[in-house]
């Protein structure tokens, strides 16, 4: 089977997801098109180079849905022989979509692609175009429970004795940690600068940042999912679903949670003969991708499974691994990671992580395994794991070596 590359990867900055936010005004295929454009013109790439464009939206309503896979990478410049795939797996979408598209090219059926993922949050919200029968469904929800996800983060915590000190130092690590970075120029490789109609930028660098946090700013916050939560009978979901809790800790706030963002990102990867043929260098080989499920009640625990099975797939063990990205949805998730993996905080999401710069759904798995090979490169090391937990207990994980 063909091996796997990693030939380039882009991204927008990350805008805040409200009608304030500087993305607000740029359409989710606009936003998706010029980070693709990115990739065509930065690498010269043919109109007809790419097999394949495979996206993850997890809100495809409205404008952020239909046809805009299929038209996006025609307006980016690639030909109309460029088709384009919608991917949902929630959270872990943008990350799916590359994993998708690397199957086919080891499996000898396409020699290149593009994976990636958009998320508009500011225009088009999350639950657009309706939020499927779980959780709405009488029938089906009596018997296979929903649960809201920032509940899940409390129960996660509650049942692995994570206070809420712990949670609030760790996401003063992500702000202070994306702030040293976005100072340094880490990501300035990766931006794609957003422009309006009339070719004015709109922005230029992740706007979602809060640099001025502080310990005693995280303590004051209120708990975001308690009464919300727990008036709407989740709590009690919880606790039927794990019953040696007498009661949820709601622990986790807007600051120890991730942020909602517009965002968009591509991956471009193909087999060792496009890169021959496109006179492109191949950056990284992908040497597995996997995704895995656990309870959906907790909602929230499968990355660390999800990364040992992934790191088998690829014979390889945490020892063997320099770097990790894992989506921080919540706060507690790369807590409870780094406890269960053995994995030290200074190996993992050295750049920050959502709770800093934000959590654009469909578009963070493309983004956080993009972010991992530019770091892999800036300090010399060779191997690395990006991960994401994502709705109703599943999780995506996939290794990546430097060429």
């Amino acid at each position: 089977m063909d091996e796997v590359f990693i030939y380039d990867h882009a991204r927008s900055p990350r805008g805040r997801g409200k009608s304030s936010g500087s993305l607000h005004e740029i359409t989710s295929v606009a936003l998706i098109t010029q980070v693709l454009a990115r990739l065509r013109e930065r690498n010269n790439l043919a109109a007809d180079a790419i097999d394949d464009v495979a996206l993850g939206v997890v809100s495809p309503g409205a404008e952020a849905g239909a046809t805009t896979v299929r038209i996006a990478p025609i307006a980016a410049g690639f030909s109309d022989t460029v088709g384009g795939l919608h991917l949902n797996r929630a959270c872990a979408s943008g990350m799916e979509a590359v994993t998708v598209s690397a199957a086919k090219i080891r499996a000898g059926w396409a020699d290149s692609a593009i994976g990636g993922g958009y998320e508009s949050m500011s225009r088009v919200p999350p639950g657009t175009g309706g939020g499927g029968a779980w959780g709405v469904d009488p029938a089906l929800t009596a018997e296979h429970p929903f649960m809201m996800q920032g509940v899940a983060a409390d129960l996660l915590a509650s049942l692995r004795g994570v206070g809420r000190p712990d949670l609030d130092a760790y996401s003063l690590a992500s702000q202070e940690r994306a702030a040293k970075a976005q100072a340094g120029g880490f990501f300035d490789n990766a931006l794609v600068p957003i422009t309006d109609v009339i070719g004015t930028v709109v922005l230029d660098r992740d706007e979602h940042l809060r640099p001025d946090t502080t310990l005693e700013k995280l303590a004051a916050l209120p708990a975001a999912f308690g009464f919300e939560g727990g008036a709407l009978g989740f709590d009690e979901i919880a606790i039927q679903k794990y019953p040696q809790l007498t009661e949820i800790q709601h622990v986790h706030t807007a600051g120890s949670s991730s942020g909602v963002v517009d965002g968009a990102a591509g991956v471009l990867i193909g087999n060792r003969e496009f890169g021959e043929r496109s006179g492109l260098r191949p950056r990284a080989v992908i040497k597995s991708s996997v995704t895995y499920a656990t309870d959906p009640v907790l909602f929230l625990d499968a990355p660390p499974e999800t990364c040992r099975r992934a790191l088998r797939r690829a014979g390889m063990g945490v020892a063997d691994i320099d770097l990790w990205e894992l989506n921080e949805a919540f706060a507690v998730v790369p807590v409870v990671f780094m406890d269960e993996m053995g994995v030290e905080h200074e190996r993992l999401n050295v750049n920050g992580g959502a709770i800093a710069l934000g959590h654009p759904l469909g578009a963070s798995g493309a983004m956080i395994l993009g972010t991992l090979l530019d770091e892999l490169e800036r300090r010399d090391q060779s191997t690395g794991v990006a991960a994401l937990c994502a709705a109703g207990g599943m999780g995506i994980a996939t290794v990546i070596e430097r060429v």
